[in-house]
């Protein structure tokens, strides 16, 4: 995303254009528009139709990880998972996905929980990483308001109210890393401020 970026700068496009241009750029190195999407814009967004559409959040949660030693491979990841999707999942999926851009929107954290419920791909990906359902648990458990697998995995991610980063931290199984981070509500802008000795080039800074 910071290359994309860099490039539609160096070629001269500012603002909503170079953005354009460096989503396009970056979804097609990449491969997935949710990633490139919150690289680029920040915050909770929602990505479809080639469009990057944020979410106004009323609430600032901290953002627990678990990193586990190994790696996941998104191909093999998918041949995992069910096909065709039954309906009954699929709906499930749907209506826990506005849930969880309402309660985000709104504030309601106690929702958060049952939003980041799933039936389409975690349970099928969690047996491939040993450890990381019983991070989740261990994570709600400890008074996260929600924890999942993040995308194909292997790490898992939680919200946590600030200030209870440590409480969950300390709950996490052996087997991976507890990070502490949170959500940039920047994401990729070019800095125009010279650095030293930078002769006055446009420096970028990747807020990710």
């Amino acid at each position: 995303m910071a290359g994309a970026l860099a490039g539609a700068s160096q070629r001269g496009l500012v603002g909503d254009e170079a953005r354009r241009v460096a989503f396009d750029v970056a979804r097609g190195l990449e491969g997935h528009d949710d990633n490139v999407a919150a690289s680029l814009a920040g915050g909770v967004v929602v990505t479809a139709a080639g469009r990057v559409v944020g979410v106004p959040v009323a609430v600032e949660p901290a953002v627990v990880l678990w990193v586990p030693g190994q790696e996941t491979v998104t191909a093999e990841s998918r041949a995992r998972l069910a096909d065709p999707v039954p309906r009954d999942d699929a709906v499930f999926n749907l209506g826990r996905t506005a849930l969880l851009v309402a309660a985000l929107a709104t504030g309601r954290v106690e929702a958060l929980r049952d939003a980041c419920a799933d039936r389409l791909h975690q349970e099928a990906r969690l047996r491939a990483v040993p450890g990381a359902d019983e991070a989740i648990r261990a994570a709600l458990e400890a008074g996260a308001w929600s924890a999942w697998l993040s995308g194909s995995g292997p790490s898992v991610a939680a919200f946590v109210e600030p200030g209870r980063e440590d409480e969950v931290v300390a709950a996490l199984p052996e087997g991976g890393v507890p990070r502490v981070t949170t959500v940039d509500p920047r994401g990729a802008v070019v800095d125009p401020t010279p650095g030293p000795g930078d002769g006055g080039e446009e420096r970028l800074r990747d807020a990710r």
